[in-house]
């Protein structure tokens, strides 16, 4: 959110190319995707604790870092060190939730790991939105304040798992999907990567179509619809708690097929309205979807595989939603942003579709009776 100020100045009409920040953001991207890779079960082998110490702590680093960066190299090295600390903490952090839960209060846990990201990408999207559009840019002021009460929180937090042997064996780069859970795992991609296709518009792309197509160059306005969407996805998570983990992926991939075409329509006829419209389905859609695929997935897993797990599903996340924001940048340029805005919807519109199919087919709804035997979140 750090280049939206940059983006909304840009005169009307002109075309978009890649800004260092929306590099940096790629490096970032490149950084927590290789350390999902190579740290992504270490937790499983050492416990919770000590990785997210230790992730907490680097992050706090990287916004030291950003702070006092004396030139572009610096923010560079920052950028990617504040991605491999992300990577590192998110299947750690996502596992432990789920155990720190009382036995009766799982479901709890499995709804915190699907609301927390989503509220905290819309608050912090809203957060930076204010302080580019009002302040003189004291953001990494607050996350080096926010990042070390998180690391001191930590400090105090109980060990959820056991050590077991094989902590060396599993900085080996591969994605440990547990067996029993592989069909269901590969039945959820593209509800995964649509969902996390659409963080990345409203995220990344948004502020630019408003800026560009729209007229609207205000950095708190594109604050405001990563918060309006975010906020949707997160009450949706917290509203739908009685419903079944299948139904809500076919429920959410079904809200951000809507939302997608309400998004090319808000483009196609410059219409605001419908980009709000856009942001609830969109938000709705992804938050219904994240849910019910930590709910279907994560209670299948015995605790000793759930970052395993979670760093799977994660790294399928961080490289749809970089993938997608890379290939859309390569065509704003040739194709301009109005064009590349709609084909970056319709794409969302397709993977969220076959979602839908796949989820409601015949495969998908076995794999769902299978799992009613195990435990349910």
């Amino acid at each position: 959110m750090v280049a939206i100020p940059a983006r909304a100045q840009m005169p009307q009409g002109s075309q978009h190319r890649p800004s260092e920040g929306e590099r940096h953001d790629e490096r970032g991207r490149g950084g927590c995707c290789g350390a999902i890779l190579v740290i992504g079960s270490l937790s499983d082998h050492v416990g919770r604790r000590p990785l997210m110490i230790g992730a907490l702590a680097i992050e706090l680093v990287a916004m030291l870092v950003f702070l006092f960066a004396p030139s572009i190299g610096w923010l560079i090295t920052a950028r990617i060190v504040q991605g491999i600390a992300t990577g590192a903490a998110s299947s750690a952090l996502s596992a432990a939730v789920v155990e720190l839960a009382p036995e009766r209060h799982k479901k709890l846990g499995a709804l915190m790991t699907g609301m927390a990201p989503l509220a905290g990408l819309g608050i912090g999207a809203l957060f930076a939105g204010i302080l580019a559009q009002f302040a003189s840019d004291p953001t990494f002021v607050v996350l080096v304040v926010v990042m070390a009460l998180g690391t001191v929180f930590t400090v105090f937090t109980p060990e959820t798992s056991t050590r077991k042997p094989g902590a060396v064996a599993s900085l080996i780069p591969r994605v440990s999907i547990p067996a029993q859970v592989r069909g269901l795992f590969v039945s959820t991609l593209p509800v995964t990567i649509s969902a996390f296709m659409m963080m990345a518009l409203f995220l990344g792309l948004v502020p630019i179509v408003l800026a560009l197509v729209f007229g609207v160059r205000d950095p708190f306005i594109g604050a405001l619809a990563a918060f309006v969407t975010f906020g949707a996805g997160t009450v949706v998570s917290a509203i739908t708690t009685a419903v079944g983990p299948h139904r809500l992926r076919l429920l959410g991939a079904s809200a951000m097929v809507i939302g997608a075409t309400l998004f090319i329509g808000s483009v196609s006829a410059t219409s605001l309205p419908l980009v709000w419209a856009a942001a609830v389905f969109a938000g709705g859609g992804l938050g219904a979807s994240f849910f019910g695929i930590t709910r279907g997935l994560a209670p299948e897993v015995k605790p000793h595989e759930r970052a395993g797990l979670f760093a799977g599903i994660y790294l399928v996340a961080y490289l749809a939603m970089g993938v997608s924001a890379i290939i859309a940048g390569q065509f704003a340029g040739p194709v301009g942003v109005t064009s590349m805005a709609v084909g970056f919807g319709i794409a969302i519109a397709i993977v969220a579709l076959v979602g839908v199919v796949v989820t409601a087919g015949p495969a998908g709804r076995r794999r769902n009776k299978a799992r009613r035997v195990g435990p349910a979140l």
